[in-house]
């Protein structure tokens, strides 16, 4: 049995490593020293508790957030969150943003020459409801370039970021969508182990669908164990 209040190893083999060649910036940011280990202390264990009064109407409607409609194909990606053990993690908060349908980021340091989408955001949240069960509206990603490697794009993704029972449980990671040619060629993607990887793709789920609107996409969260959706990607 687990000891009580205390967090339980990380397996190996389900995260990707800090350092990845391939992924050019890892090496320089990367750990040159062994980690050191810190004792979980109260502010570690806290019950990560968050107000359903945080939230506005349209939080979780990335498409509803502008006084006009915005471009692309719109989505609807639900999912669970759940601990190691299976079980609901419930009133949690989750987090996302993503680029618009052009590829582009609604921030300054996103120079890239795709044009912004004026009625596009692409941030959002939302909590849990008692199921563990999430929910929201939105616009698929585009591809787009980054630097790391000659002729390098981006696949179609949205961030993650989550909390679960306590605040040091708290996962970033991605969303991928299957059949994207471009994960094979993707180094992010790829430096999660070959046995986990499929964990950060999404299926597409037809009872999500909404009906002449959105396409429907199913993205369950494992938070910790040897299931655990990778973190860090």
């Amino acid at each position: 049995m687990p000891t009580p209040n205390r967090l339980r190893p990380i397996p190996a083999g389900v995260h990707p490593p800090y350092r990845y060649p391939d992924y050019r910036s890892t090496p320089e940011r990367a750990p040159s020293r062994p980690l050191v280990a810190l004792e979980q202390g109260e502010q570690e264990l806290a019950v990560a508790a968050f107000p359903r009064s945080i939230l506005k109407p349209t939080d979780a409607d990335l498409t509803r957030q502008s006084n006009g409609e915005p471009l692309g194909q719109r989505i609807v990606v639900a999912g669970r969150v759940i601990d190691e053990d299976g079980k609901p993690v419930r009133n949690s908060l989750v987090e996302v943003w993503q680029c618009n349908a052009a590829g582009r980021y609604r921030h300054a340091k996103d120079q890239h020459e795709a044009p912004l989408d004026p009625h596009f955001h692409g941030y959002g949240k939302m909590l849990t409801d008692d199921a563990g069960n999430y929910r929201f509206v939105s616009i698929k990603p585009g591809a787009y370039p980054w630097r790391n490697h000659p002729n390098a794009w981006r696949p179609a993704h949205i961030h993650f970021s989550l909390f679960g029972h306590a605040y040091a449980q708290r996962l970033i990671t991605q969303m991928y969508f299957e059949g994207d040619p471009l994960l094979a060629l993707d180094p992010i993607y790829n430096s999660a182990p070959d046995g986990a990887r499929q964990r950060l793709v999404s299926a597409f789920d037809l009872e999500l669908t909404v009906e002449g609107i959105a396409l429907g996409y199913r993205f369950d969260i494992v938070l910790r164990g040897r299931d655990a959706t990778p973190m860090g990607v």
